[in-house]
């Protein structure tokens, strides 16, 4: 079974999901009240710079004050090209407080991070990416066949040759450029080129923070960026979107527009593939493995880290060959999770630990080899000392996590709220603080019901020997709305 791409449009949000043999790999949420900028091109305004960080910060219109690092700036020449130059001047030179100038968002706004900005310009097509301001050409990594990395690279050069007379701008080859003629390079040239002329036309009339260009939206992202031969159907819940994306095909890929449909089902989209289980699921911290080991997934603000359980799993053979194949099921198991919960930044693997040399490199290949189909760049380490595995993936937009759950109010983002006994020995501290302060014959405890039931259960004998103590009656009062951890102790 090949690849599918099921996409869900509703007033409120759209979905996307890749699903391969069966089972979704990649989950792409954009809600129309708070969609991303990766991509969007603004005209900005100096209202800090850092000098200690060599850096700035920037409004261009957000909520949040973006950031712009120095090596993320590049002085423009009298022709309108960056200066590229490895040894960059520091951030005093290069802006000054009120300047305005034009960025493009490189991440979004993650966490109480603003959003990072880059000088670097560039406008994505389906098999280029047009840099307005560089003279580069260059090719995605991605192709690895040196033979048609150097046809793709000629081809490039013989229709920049046909379609401009003067130099205008750099281009990189995207993945999905592999096999194609020199017609598809043509029609990508003129369309990026026509959109760089309407964002300069903005550029030009524009003297205050404003948003000169947005990046398509999702769906059309998806089908721009994820398609592939291997992909077999397109499926779109909603006819506006259907025909945005039809279009966009018999524009760019006309091949590939009987691939998309649209889906008139009675059960939800979602639904066919029990991808909003598949959800569910990712937000939780346990994942099961089907010989009965787990994944422990645990992202914090600095780093996600991957703990390894052999759980059930007792193996039918020797110790070391019952841990190789957890671990390598494990593998596979967390390159997938990384991309359905789109993870990012630094990332810790801590495989079960194992002796043989042999064994730990065939998890390494295993991981690798489960990774290569990630589309979001990433690097991974040797196991170290301590048997971790270190890897990063880049890191562009929230995590599905980030963008479904928020904090909680019980715990404020801990995970773990204190216990009832532990909140009941702070109840009785501060009982003896106030006896301390104030006269009163009697004292009112409001707290949650779990703990006003321990104080007059387990913790009885306890209390008793307090009034004693204090000389004090006190009495208790159950309030719904408190959390675990909340009580007030009052003067009655």
């Amino acid at each position: 079974m090949g690849e599918e791409i099921l996409i869900n449009v509703t007033p409120m949000e759209t979905r996307v999901a890749l699903i391969e043999n069966g089972l979704p790999q990649e989950i792409f949420i954009e809600r129309h009240n708070n969609r991303g900028h990766v991509g969007d091109i603004f005209r900005g305004k100096v209202v800090r710079i850092m000098p200690g960080m060599d850096a700035a910060f920037i409004d261009i219109g957000l909520h949040k004050a973006a950031f712009i690092h120095a090596s993320d700036i590049s002085p423009i020449d009298a022709d309108g090209f960056e200066v590229r130059d490895n040894a960059h001047p520091a951030i005093q030179e290069l802006l000054r407080d009120d300047q305005f100038l034009v960025v493009q968002v490189a991440k979004d706004a993650i966490s109480t991070k603003g959003a990072r900005l880059t000088t670097h310009l560039t406008l994505p097509a389906r098999n280029l990416v047009y840099l307005p301001r560089s003279k580069h050409l260059g090719i995605s990594q991605r192709l690895e066949d040196e033979a048609e990395r150097e046809r793709l690279l000629a081809q490039l050069q013989d229709c920049l040759a046909q379609e401009c007379k003067d130099d205008e701008g750099g281009f990189i080859i995207r993945t999905a450029a592999e096999g194609i003629g020199p017609e598809e390079f043509k029609q990508d040239i003129r369309f990026l080129r026509r959109l760089w002329s309407k964002v300069e036309k903005q550029i030009e009339n524009c003297n205050a923070i404003k948003s000169l260009y947005h990046d398509v939206p999702l769906y059309i992202r998806t089908v721009r960026d994820l398609i592939t031969p291997q992909v077999e159907k397109i499926r779109v819940d909603n006819e506006k979107s259907y025909a945005e994306i039809a279009q966009f095909l018999q524009d760019f890929i006309p091949e590939l527009t009987t691939k998309v449909e649209t889906y008139e089902g009675d059960r939800p989209i979602f639904d066919l593939y029990n991808i909003e289980d598949e959800i569910n699921k990712a937000l939780g911290r346990k994942v099961k493995l089907k010989s009965g080991g787990d994944l422990i997934i645990d992202q914090t603000e600095a780093m996600t880290t991957i703990d390894v359980n052999t759980g059930a799993y007792l193996g039918s053979r020797n110790h070391a060959e019952t841990i190789l194949k957890t671990n390598l099921e494990a593998a596979t198991a967390i390159a997938r999770q990384l991309r359905i919960r789109n993870l990012g930044g630094i990332i810790i693997l801590d495989f079960i630990d194992m002796q043989d040399p042999e064994h730990q490199r065939q998890v390494q290949r295993m991981l690798s080899k489960a990774l290569e189909k990630d589309h979001a760049r990433h690097a991974i380490t040797g196991i170290s000392q301590l048997g971790l595995i270190e890897m990063t993936r880049k890191r562009t937009r929230e995590s599905l996590g980030q963008i479904l759950n928020t904090h909680c109010p019980a715990c404020q983002g801990r995970g773990t709220q204190k216990s009832a006994e532990t909140v009941c020995y702070e109840i009785f501290r501060e009982i003896l603080r106030i006896t301390r302060a104030y006269e009163n014959d009697m004292l009112l405890v409001m707290a949650s019901q779990m703990v006003v039931d321990r104080l007059l259960d387990e913790e009885s004998d306890t209390l008793s020997e307090l009034e004693e103590l204090v000389g004090k009656t006190v009495k208790f009062e159950v309030e719904p709305m408190y959390t675990q951890e909340q009580f007030d102790v009052v003067l009655y």
